[in-house]
């Protein structure tokens, strides 16, 4: 059995700047809180409040003086405003390419742009986002690019972890009804490799592991993109999830991960893979190889 692991797969550089500042945070004793999840990993998760970290999911039990740590997706200038007005001790571990769409996107306002947003309007990065806006339009599906009125003029940015097929088709609709159209593509440079790699690796395996937070936009998207090249693709967020009948008749399977999914999360899936089959029929083909991405 051949094990095939994707180069890019796990933390991207924000995730892990997040993670690292939430621990360092925590090293100093202090009264820790998150607002929200710092990322979508359910056991990154568990492992953060195993060291002393606080999710909370409202701002209306802090005190001044405790310590609260801006998720990796952002909030918007009025959660920061209220959390100063409390008097607590701001940590902002906000991805800076999200920041940049921020930026981006206030910048296309102060043109006199209206600003679409394409991106799903539930997830807190596109919320934090629309925050920076007075008046932002959102679309997370074609239908929904396609409903937008001809308009004279408009700006657009995405969420960072988008879809680079949906960019494409949704700028191409947009070109045809919009007078002065202005763009910026923000989704993340680690996004746009992930996805070229999975569909890559998806294409060349039996069967296709993602692993990754049911909640994760950017792990979604993986599993979206593999299972459209290969069929017998798999979201698993651990190897507890695992069905040894997935493997039949398999002589190569290849994995990738979200980039808020850690590297023991990864290590410990292609660790059971390896003994999955030890002295049965699978494991008669020949020892486990791993190629790509450090384990």
């Amino acid at each position: 059995m051949e094990i095939k692991v994707a180069k890019s797969a796990g933390f991207c550089w924000g995730v892990k700047r997040a993670v690292n500042m939430a621990i360092d945070t925590l090293r100093k004793g202090k009264n820790t809180y998150c607002l929200g999840e710092l990322i979508h990993n359910r056991r990154e998760i568990e492992r953060l409040k195993r060291l002393g970290m606080k999710f909370i999911d409202n701002m209306e039990n802090l005190k001044r003086g405790d310590t609260v740590i801006i998720r990796s997706h952002g909030v918007s200038p009025r959660i920061i405003k209220e959390l100063k007005n409390k008097g607590t001790s701001i940590v902002d571990a906000t991805c800076p390419f999200v920041k940049d769409v921020h930026e981006k996107a206030m910048k296309l306002e102060k043109e006199g742009y209206p600003v679409l947003i394409l991106g799903n309007p539930n997830h807190p990065e596109v919320i934090g986002i629309a925050g920076h806006l007075k008046s932002p339009l959102i679309a997370s599906t074609l239908e929904e690019v396609e409903a937008i009125p001809k308009m004279a003029k408009l700006g657009v940015v995405c969420q960072t972890t988008l879809n680079l097929n949906f960019f494409r088709e949704a700028i191409s609709t947009l070109a045809s009804k919009v007078k002065e159209l202005k763009v910026y593509n923000t989704i993340c440079s680690a996004t746009s490799i992930r996805q070229k790699e999975a569909r890559k690796l998806a294409s060349k395996v039996d069967v296709m592991l993602i692993i990754g937070g049911k909640n994760s936009s950017n792990t979604t998207k993986l599993y979206q993109i593999s299972k459209s090249v290969n069929p017998r693709s798999y979201h698993i967020e651990s190897k507890e999830d695992i069905k040894e009948e997935w493997f039949r008749e398999a002589e190569s399977i290849g994995i990738t991960a979200g980039a808020s999914t850690p590297k023991w999360v990864i290590d410990e899936v292609v660790n059971y893979l390896s003994t999955l089959y030890k002295g049965g029929e699978l494991s008669g083909r020949g020892v486990c190889q791993t190629t790509g991405g450090k384990l």
